[in-house]
């Protein structure tokens, strides 16, 4: 039991640089050093009778933060003069954007017809006077940072060959209403909700692959017990309430299974079990504590977090039980293993000077540290790889940060009061 407690302290120290609730400001605290492609990003521009700068503005400055983080772009919102007939009929004067020094170009127009809102966005080619992308959106006013991020979504997928995961939410453990809930954000922390109201302390969130349920410890009947629930619901269906803990549950790539920790029998050891908690297997045998499984993008292997070695190290086991191996070979003190979605990559906590985010290989090798300001824990990647969101503590505050896959560019983005941990990207919506 001494790893649970370890663990919960482990879980608990999280935080970040404190800002205002509702800012629009975004603070990059580091950047990368390659030369990037400079984009230019306009305010789309009103067609009809109905004129909405704060609209554009605010599809603008999404479309600047998600290109930023990208880790490709330095992207700037840019003015410009409206184009007499439309981005349709009137041919775009690259000569300013070239002279400014830019390589590509985001133009856009909207038509705002009561609530009902339609957006066309366009990225150019400004070296090659061209036409790269052209989408456009229909739905409601509410819609516009949506429809935002999916055409950020659809840059990268023009420009480096897959969709970004600015779609994306982030599932998280907010202490705003008092008690741990889980609460559901966009990726860029906009459009916080509250989910769960149990009142009690409720830990651990994973979403499954289809982004429609998550899984959570809950001690709302006094014990840690697993729970299910639908996000278009409020119903939650007990999972797994045996004797004992029933903690840090993750979903298998396909949805079919739940690995978790349980101590039914006394230790706790890793178990897989249906996705309705039946037909428990166990994976690991040993007198030590064994917890925070992660799936293998091919849900062949489990990474997960054992001091049977004196010190709680990352070890790696086939999804049968066989196979075991030690991946971390440091002085000890790692937790929370992520497994990237290209498999090539495990990141995970490491206690140095706080707790710290560091990754490596599969194999163990090329340890690297991507963190060093204030305590920070919980790495979990986005959908295509680019972009780690964390737990920090910074200034005293608990908050959930992005990065991008090299430790730059890391920003606090959670905006709900209280203590903000356990952050887990859902898929990006399509």
């Amino acid at each position: 039991m001494k790893l649970i407690l370890r663990m919960t302290l482990c879980l608990a120290l999280v935080g970040s640089l404190a800002t205002l609730a509702g800012s629009a400001t975004y603070i990059e605290v580091t950047a990368p050093g390659n030369r990037l492609l400079k984009l230019a990003i306009v305010p789309p521009q009103p067609l009809g009778a109905t004129v909405q700068p704060d609209l554009a503005n605010e599809m603008a400055e999404a479309q600047v933060f998600d290109l930023t983080m990208s880790g490709l772009f330095t992207a700037e919102r840019r003015d410009a003069a409206p184009l007499s007939q439309g981005l349709g009929l009137s041919m775009v004067d690259y000569v300013p954007w070239l002279t400014a020094g830019y390589d590509l170009l985001i133009r856009g127009e909207y038509v705002l017809r009561g609530d009902e809102l339609t957006v066309e966005f366009r990225l150019f080619d400004v070296l090659n006077k061209k036409s790269l992308l052209v989408k456009r959106y229909l739905g409601h006013r509410a819609d516009l940072r949506q429809f935002a991020h999916a055409f950020s979504d659809e840059v990268l997928a023009s420009l480096a060959g897959e969709k970004g995961p600015f779609t994306s939410r982030i599932v998280f453990v907010s202490s705003q209403s008092g008690n741990k809930e889980i609460f559901l954000m966009d990726w860029d922390g906009h459009n916080p909700q509250q989910i769960t109201r149990s009142g009690a302390i409720t830990l651990s969130p994973d979403i499954s692959p289809d982004g429609r349920e998550i899984i959570f410890t809950s001690y709302k009947r006094g014990n840690p017990d697993l729970y299910k629930r639908a996000l278009s619901s409020t119903v939650e269906v007990p999972v797994s309430t045996r004797p004992g803990v029933n903690i840090t549950g993750a979903w298998s790539p396909d949805g079919s299974k739940i690995a978790l920790a349980l101590s039914k029998d006394g230790n706790t050891e890793l178990y897989t079990v249906n996705r309705d908690g039946s037909a428990p297997n166990r994976l690991t045998v040993t007198h030590a504590a064994n917890l925070s499984p992660a799936w293998s993008p091919d849900g062949t292997r489990i990474a997960f977090v054992s001091d049977r070695l004196g010190k709680p190290h990352i070890f790696v086991i086939d999804a049968n039980g066989g196979n075991l191996r030690r991946l971390t070979t440091n002085n000890g003190n790692n937790f929370n293993p992520a497994w990237s979605p290209k498999g090539d990559k495990i990141a995970y906590t490491h206690m140095v000077d706080g707790f710290q985010i560091f990754v490596c290989n599969i194999d163990g090798n090329g340890e690297t540290q991507l963190t060093s300001e204030g305590s920070n824990e919980r790495p979990r990647w986005s959908s295509d790889g680019r972009l780690l969101a964390f737990s920090s503590k910074r200034n005293g505050a608990e908050a959930i940060y992005v990065m991008r896959a090299d430790g730059s560019g890391q920003t606090k983005v959670s905006r709900t009061a209280g203590k903000n941990i356990h952050p887990v990207w859902t898929p990006r919506r399509q």
